[in-house]
């Protein structure tokens, strides 16, 4: 009994002692950071403010995580909650951060930033003449931000193309509209530029519409530079096309945040054949629609690889007005396949065309190419 008791005092001690020397060790990055923010203070070249120092701290904490956290000030987070009423003033661009380099997830169709060529993949460098890199995303943005009607110069660097490109942008007033539709040589034609609160009953109006063509053929729904947007749209629209399965699941720490979602009875094309494209701009909503639709062989999926935006933020409201971008779970497909950081492979590859490529147009070689094979 005294062994047992002595064995169990043994246990609890280790514990207690390496508790002890987890938070000792936590304590102690905290004193050193207050010594670095005080030596800053004192010793550095010019003055500091030191609220804006602890801002960006915050974030380059929140940064270090994944490219999609990030912390909010009041004023960003204002910001954010006005541009997803829909209607905001800006360039039109999805951008995200890769190695502390601002990259173009997407340019928003029928922007400024598309009409000026901004391309999905493009590295931001300068902003107005200014280096972006070692700035965070949200810094990034708010140099973006500007008066309807100003112009703002943007330094890129492009996959494949030796010198940077510069592109002088007007800034507008960005309206999205997430669904476009036409018929083309008796076949279908959907493109769903984002995913927002409506696009899913856009799309069944759509294809309610295309379905009474007699001589349909066949859909195709068009992806492209797609940034994501809202999880429950992407189960909508995945479900229109599927009998039934599963779409998409979420894998979290936390046990609530561990869901499933499965197709309901009822494929809205009555089976047609259907392809899917997408591009590197395709990302996170896009995925998990392109990665649902290939799992379950309803559709062919045809383009380049799409982006690898796998994961769930949640905006988490702070005490000072301001939020974090936090992720708190990973989309996993059908097939089990995470999408973080590996993307969507197409069953069919047809690169992007030359310069003059524009979408769904004679330059558009990959709707081209989708076009020919439902005409057979």
């Amino acid at each position: 009994m005294i062994k047992r008791f002595l064995l169990f005092f043994i246990i609890c001690l280790s514990i207690f002692e390496k508790s002890f020397s987890e938070n000792s060790d936590l304590y102690k990055k905290i004193d050193l950071f207050g010594e670095v923010l005080e030596k800053i203070s004192k010793e550095y070249v010019d003055e500091v403010d030191q609220s804006k120092s602890m801002d960006a701290a915050i974030n380059g904490l929140l940064q270090s995580l994944d490219p999609y956290s990030a912390y909010m000030t009041p004023e960003s987070f204002e910001g954010m909650q006005t541009e997803t009423s829909g209607k905001f003033g800006g360039l039109g661009i999805e951008i995200g951060m890769e190695a502390g380099v601002v990259k173009v997830i997407s340019p928003i169709d029928n922007t400024p930033a598309s009409r000026a060529g901004i391309k999905a993949g493009d590295y931001i460098v300068k902003i107005n003449g200014m280096q972006v890199q070692g700035k965070s995303l949200i810094e990034a943005v708010d140099l973006m931000r500007g008066l309807v009607g100003t112009s703002i110069e943007i330094t890129v660097r492009r996959r494949g193309v030796k010198k940077s490109l510069i592109f002088n942008i007007t800034r507008e007033i960005i309206q999205v509209q997430s669904v476009k539709s036409e018929l083309i040589d008796n076949i279908g034609y959907i493109r769903l530029t984002s995913f927002n609160e409506n696009s899913s009953e856009q799309i069944k109006n759509k294809v309610n519409k295309l379905n009474k063509n007699k001589d349909l053929k066949g859909y195709i729904l068009d992806l492209r530079n797609n940034p994501g947007g809202l999880l429950s749209q992407a189960i909508k629209i995945s479900d229109f096309f599927l009998e039934n399965g599963e779409i998409v699941s979420t894998k979290s720490r936390r046990v609530s945040e561990n869901r499933k979602w499965f197709a309901k009875r009822g494929d809205i094309t009555n089976g047609k054949t259907l392809i899917v494209l997408i591009n590197y701009g395709s990302a996170s909503a896009s995925e998990i629609v392109a990665g649902a639709l290939k799992d379950h062989k309803r559709a062919i999926i045809l383009g380049e690889n799409s982006y690898g935006k796998g994961s769930v933020q949640s905006i988490i409201p702070l005490k000072n007005r301001g939020a974090i971008r936090l992720t708190i779970a990973k989309y996993y497909l059908p097939s089990g396949k995470s999408i973080s950081k590996v993307g969507v492979t197409p069953d069919i590859e047809v690169m992007e065309g030359l310069e003059d490529f524009k979408f769904n147009s004679e330059t558009d070689n990959q709707l081209n190419f989708a076009l020919k094979l439902l005409n057979g």
